[in-house]
């Protein structure tokens, strides 16, 4: 695995001096006003890909309910299915921090319910944090884990396990809500969250929240003034085809590369091409 610094990173950046990287090390490159990327991974090839090209921080999100598993949303993947993907990623990788998500009904119950999970995400599955979705409400589970040293990262805006009572995929905080944001947001950072995570809300309440709080802000959906940016790796690679959400840029056309290598190795089979002599064993 690469042992240089980030590819990105000046030689004076939290971020270059970091064996592994740690929550001090985001809090100061938000200080110093630099910003960094998160990206989803599920297993270990790409986690080691991703932690070769410098991403410092790995999401194995509920997001592999609908990009590995095949459900139609995120609620239906459970703690079980998602454990083998986080200790894949956290066995593969000496340098990212491995953040876990928490599913839908693992932690909503209660502060002590939210405790057992993360707990089982931390051991088991060898995580260094989680995250979870909520707004105010969420404040007793975070405050909670924060006292047993488990460290949380946020989540607002549009939360993707609430889509049902959200009205689907809606952009949150315009209006007056804007506002309502923006205090989650400092209620959460004042409970022991080490960042926020702000999903599909409009730029500007975006820029208000980040400068509203002293933790690092990671956006989705949430324009530019966020202290740093994630997507799922399936969406930013190209993996997945048809209609994306407006807030994913595609860097690759890995479906594309795929498809075409696939088709190649099933006409080199049908042609008899493959396996050459150089394939096969001698007696």
């Amino acid at each position: 695995m690469n042992e240089q610094p980030p590819p990105y990173a000046t030689p004076k950046s939290p971020l270059a001096q970091a064996k592994r990287v740690r929550i001090p090390h985001l809090q100061q490159m938000k200080e110093r006003g630099e910003k960094w990327a998160m990206l989803t991974a599920y297993d270990m090839y790409t986690a080691a890909i991703f932690e070769d090209a410098g991403i410092p921080v790995l999401l194995i999100g509920d997001s592999a309910s609908n990009n590995v598993l095949g459900n139609d949303s995120l609620l239906p993947i459970t703690v079980d299915e998602l454990m083998p993907l986080v200790r894949a990623v956290s066995r593969c990788t000496r340098r990212p921090l491995v953040i876990a998500d928490l599913p839908f009904g693992s932690y909503q119950a209660s502060p002590e319910q939210c405790f057992h999970t993360a707990v089982r995400f931390m051991k088991e599955g060898g995580a260094h944090a989680v995250k979870l979705e909520g707004g105010i409400e969420m404040v007793p589970q975070v405050r909670k884990l924060v006292s047993s040293g488990i460290p949380v990262m946020a989540h607002i805006g549009f939360t993707p396990q609430s889509e049902h009572q959200l009205g689907g995929f809606r952009v949150q905080g315009r209006g007056d809500s804007g506002p309502v944001l923006v205090e989650a947001a400092r209620a959460l950072e004042a409970a022991g969250a080490f960042a926020v995570l702000i999903e599909m809300v409009p730029a500007d309440v975006a820029a208000q929240i980040t400068a509203a709080v002293s933790v690092p802000t990671v956006g989705i959906g949430a324009g530019s003034d966020c202290d740093a940016q994630v997507l799922v790796w399936q969406d930013m690679a190209g993996l997945r085809t048809g209609a994306l959400p407006r807030f994913v840029k595609q860097y690759a056309d890995m479906h594309g590369l795929l498809q075409k290598a696939a088709r190649e190795f099933a006409a080199e089979v049908e042609a008899g091409v493959f396996p050459g002599p150089e394939h096969a064993f001698q007696s």
